[in-house]
């Protein structure tokens, strides 16, 4: 009589597996599987000498876009135009208008004609004055925190939170976040 040494069930079939269940990362409709990847991710086509070909620049940037992005999901010249166009924009002359800037060691508030962006460390939300519908702010009884608080129209809320160097500082940036308020903020 023969006998099999382990255990005698087969290995299951692998299938992709999506949801939030197996990547805490993966929201439906706004991020794609883990196991998929967009069209613009994927390696390019070899060429006649065999050697992937870069459609978009040379050097470095080629390189990037024949490898895809750190996380397979966007392209290095891709990476590189966004980077491009956001230091455009804020190449922008903003002297048309007020201005209200805060920053602190790790969050930072401007406030313009574009609209207003907040950035807590390396996250960073921008919201066009046609998405705001109401700038709240707020200070702390004790110590020299400023809050400022963006609702938008759909009932949700972005606050952010600058330390002051003085309580004094309070009253100068609530009568710059005014004037831009005034200046650009359209109430309906």
């Amino acid at each position: 009589m023969e006998q099999r040494r382990g255990s005698s069930s087969q290995p299951l079939k692998a299938e992709p597996v999506t949801g939030a269940g197996f990547d805490p990362a993966f929201i439906p409709g706004l991020t794609a599987p883990a196991g998929e990847q967009p069209e613009d991710a994927r390696p390019e086509e070899a060429g006649p000498d065999g050697t992937a070909e870069a459609s978009a620049g040379s050097g470095a940037t080629g390189a990037a876009v024949a490898t895809g992005g750190p996380d397979g999901t966007e392209s290095g010249a891709t990476a590189a135009a966004d980077d491009a166009e956001a230091a455009d924009d804020d190449a922008e002359p903003a002297a048309d208008g007020p201005v209200f800037e805060a920053a602190d060691r790790r969050a930072r508030i401007v406030a313009d004609r574009r609209g207003v962006r907040l950035a807590l460390d390396d996250q960073g939300c921008e919201f066009r004055w046609d998405e705001i519908g109401a700038v709240e702010t707020e200070t702390a009884r004790f110590g020299k925190r400023f809050t400022v608080t963006v609702h938008t129209p759909d009932s949700r809320w972005y606050p952010i939170e600058i330390e002051a160097k003085a309580r004094s500082d309070f009253k100068q940036w609530e009568e710059q976040l005014d004037a831009v308020l005034d200046a650009y903020f359209e109430a309906e």
